[in-house]
């Protein structure tokens, strides 16, 4: 993480690109994240076939696929890297090129829009804290009137003022957002990747 943080400390938000660029990216597990796998197979989350997901931070595009094929939703996956909508694309390309995905290079806060699934994996993680209540509002605006805000939480670790990622708890969640939300899901995950266990969790909320 060392490496990753200076990266980001010398050229701010362009870090992440320069990070993609030198392949400084441990948050890319080269897989699906397993307790997004198992929600979707479970078939609780009641979306519209033809309906429309955000992955915002999407780096890879691992689970923008996942959503678009067992949803059935027209995902948009976005990064603030070049390099990264590069890599996804390719990915994509190269191992599911039929599934209904489309990446581009966007800012979060500034997206438009409205959606029936928003996915958040590493990203509230990766952004200064002092951003969260920003981040929080504008999934308000984004996530459709009964829409679903899934969110991946970590990594949860010991208390650390560096950053990223930075230090989070679930609760930093619900103080972002603010009400009009419903949980739906909030568990320890069944299963994660072996360096994810104990260190995670997911929750989904379910906008009235």
């Amino acid at each position: 993480m060392a490496q990753l943080r200076a990266l980001i400390q010398t050229h701010n938000e362009q870090g992440w690109d320069e990070a993609w660029k030198v392949a400084v990216t441990p948050w890319d597990a080269g897989e699906v994240q397993p307790p997004l796998k198992d929600l979707i197979d479970s078939r609780i989350l009641d979306v519209p076939r033809g309906g429309k997901a955000l992955v915002p931070g999407c780096g890879r595009g691992y689970d923008a696929i996942c959503i678009a094929d067992g949803l059935g939703l027209e995902t948009l996956g976005t990064d603030i890297s070049p390099t990264a909508i590069q890599a996804a694309q390719e990915y994509l390309n190269a191992t599911s090129p039929t599934s209904r995905v489309r990446y581009e290079v966007a800012d979060f806060f500034a997206l438009e829009g409205s959606f029936d699934l928003v996915y958040d994996y590493t990203f509230f993680v990766a952004i200064p804290p002092a951003r969260r209540a920003e981040w929080g509002r504008q999934m308000a605006k984004l996530v459709k009137p009964s829409g679903y805000l899934v969110t991946v939480i970590f990594p949860i670790d010991p208390y650390t003022e560096v950053g990223p990622p930075f230090y989070v708890r679930p609760e930093h969640y619900d103080e972002a957002l603010e009400d009009g939300w419903t949980k739906v899901v909030d568990k320890v995950p069944e299963n994660s990747l072996e360096s994810h266990v104990n260190r995670e969790r997911i929750v989904v909320r379910r906008k009235m």
